[in-house]
């Protein structure tokens, strides 16, 4: 793969760990206020839909070649998007 394939596939993962952070808080706020089945279903629909999404974006950037590295930044993201939502929009919320 070339240098700035990689760089950008690495970019786009980083991001998408931060997207993945956000849509996560807003899902519990939907998931965890229903019934038992609707927690599964939703939890297990909300996993595949967030995994084919990531892929098929994988797919425009470098035809799907997936390496450890992409998941340390998605890690890497959504790791950054949590201290930051915990430092400055929870501050007032404890």
């Amino acid at each position: 793969m070339v240098l700035g394939v990689q760089i950008i596939s690495l970019v786009v993962s980083l991001g998408y760990g931060i997207f993945f952070y956000l849509m996560l808080e807003l899902n519990a706020r939907f998931i965890y206020s229903s019934h038992l089945w609707v927690r599964i279903v939703g939890t297990l629909l909300f996993v595949m839909f967030h995994t084919l999404l990531y892929f098929l974006i994988l797919m425009k950037i470098n035809c799907g070649y997936v390496h450890i590295y992409f998941f340390l930044c998605i890690l890497a993201g959504y790791e950054l998007c949590k201290v930051v939502y915990k430092r400055f929009v929870k501050k007032g919320k404890v």
